[in-house]
């Protein structure tokens, strides 16, 4: 198997140390076998003749070995062939490394990633509490605003903004003929009327033309120069002129002055009565719906239409990539607030907990299986001979431990057997 599998196996598993280890106990497992057989060796040298104990000594090395060599075997064949031989039911990892995989996964799955296990866990720990000790760190509401405007700056460059830009100005142009224009304009006019603020835009109109009319005084006078008869003198044209200016000067102040002038009552009555008519006639409805469409038909309208994704885009970028924007102080002041929640409102605290129960109840339920199924097919993926030997360097060095416990326990049995043989002889 290629070595891009097996690679990130060896970088997780991989430890000097514990290779050094695992061989410091195969030589001490061996040494053990290899003074049982001296002491065996030994034995049988001197003979029964050196005396009764020799038959004693000669057993318990026996056994020892015995049990040396079985769990040698034993540990041996799980991870390969005893001494190459391809003896039925050893290199049990090897052979069966797919099995186990899909076991390992089914174990988890069954055991680990239950809705029990996960709502007892989580029963026991303070889920807002946490979070919102995270949210609240120094430091952290600013680098989560951006984060997440930069994941949402990278969003906008995967979008094509033809699509977009199309999509975008389509919606809006089927929103704008769909919405009745009538209504929306009775209800704008119905609260500027309510405020009083179309006494405001009045007044403010007032004053306007007042100002535009003593701007232009010099361009009315001689208008009027060109109509009167040119038997006419100057001076009463002048005279005329500055009655005339004066009284209409004079009428804009009173009106823009006085509240309660018969001009702003009759300006007041007939814009209520114009509400009423966008409201019940549909010949008045169907003027406003008539310029509506000429309005969004009209070309300035289109190209402001078809430049709102462009528009909208450039000024997000902008804000996004400027730390000290409005849109990264806004973001980061939402994580301060949601911390802050999270630690102090009960309501909020209860609501947070309950619901991370619930999704996480729900998590496991869907993807059990899958985590389940990635364990297995990872496993089934690695190299099987490295695999082999990466658990062995996990699990071998306490697997040691069976080949001592088998020379000792071994030749202890063996001794009792010879000791109680002998009685009984």
């Amino acid at each position: 198997m290629s070595s891009s599998v097996s690679a990130p196996l060896a970088s997780s598993l991989d430890d000097p140390e514990r290779a050094a280890g695992l061989r410091r106990m195969k030589r001490l497992a061996t040494s053990l076998f290899l003074v049982a057989a001296a002491v065996f060796l030994a034995c049988m040298l001197l003979g029964d003749e050196a005396g009764a104990w020799v038959g004693y000594v000669r057993a318990t090395a026996e056994a020892s070995m015995v049990g040396a060599l079985a769990d040698w075997f034993a540990v041996t064949a799980i991870f390969r062939h005893p001494l190459r031989i391809p003896i039925p039911h050893t290199a049990i990892i090897p052979r069966k490394k797919d099995q186990i995989g899909a076991s390992l996964g089914a174990f988890v799955e069954e055991n680990f990633l239950t809705r029990a296990v996960v709502e007892d866990k989580l029963a026991t720990m303070d889920v807002p509490g946490r979070l919102g000790d995270f949210l609240a760190a120094p430091g952290r509401a600013e680098r989560l605003a951006g984060d997440a405007a930069a994941a949402l700056a990278g969003l906008t460059d995967l979008l094509r903004d033809d699509d977009v830009q199309e999509a975008v100005s389509g919606l809006v142009d089927r929103k704008l003929h769909e919405t009745p224009a009538a209504p929306v304009l009775a209800r704008v006019l119905e609260l500027v009327v309510d405020g009083d603020r179309h006494q405001e835009v009045l007044s403010a109109a007032l004053r306007y033309l007042a100002r535009f009319l003593e701007e232009n005084r010099i361009v009315f006078r001689a208008q009027l120069g060109d109509a009167s008869p040119s038997w006419v003198p100057d001076w009463v044209d002048d005279r005329v002129f500055d009655r005339i200016f004066a009284a209409l000067q004079g009428f804009l102040q009173e009106v823009g002055a006085e509240r309660d002038h018969e001009l702003r009552r009759v300006y007041d009555a007939r814009l209520r009565e114009y509400v009423h008519q966008l409201r019940t006639d549909p010949d008045t409805a169907a003027r406003v719906e008539a310029f509506k469409k000429e309005l969004l038909e009209h070309p300035a309208v289109r190209t402001w239409s078809s430049s709102l994704w462009t528009n909208a885009k450039t000024a997000f970028l902008t804000a996004a990539a400027d730390p000290d924007s409005r849109l990264r102080a806004r973001m980061a002041g939402l994580v301060h607030d949601g911390a802050r929640l999270l630690q102090t409102d009960p309501r909020v605290r209860e609501r947070v907990q309950r619901q991370s129960v619930r999704v996480a109840g729900y998590l496991v339920e869907r993807f059990a299986r899958d985590v389940a199924d990635v364990v297995g097919t990872t496993v089934a993926r690695w190299d099987t001979e490295e695999t082999s030997r990466r658990i062995e360097l996990q699990v071998g060095r306490d697997l040691q431990f069976i080949r001592i416990n088998g020379t000792v326990v071994g030749g202890l049995a063996g001794l009792v057997i010879y000791t109680v043989a002998q009685l009984l002889g």
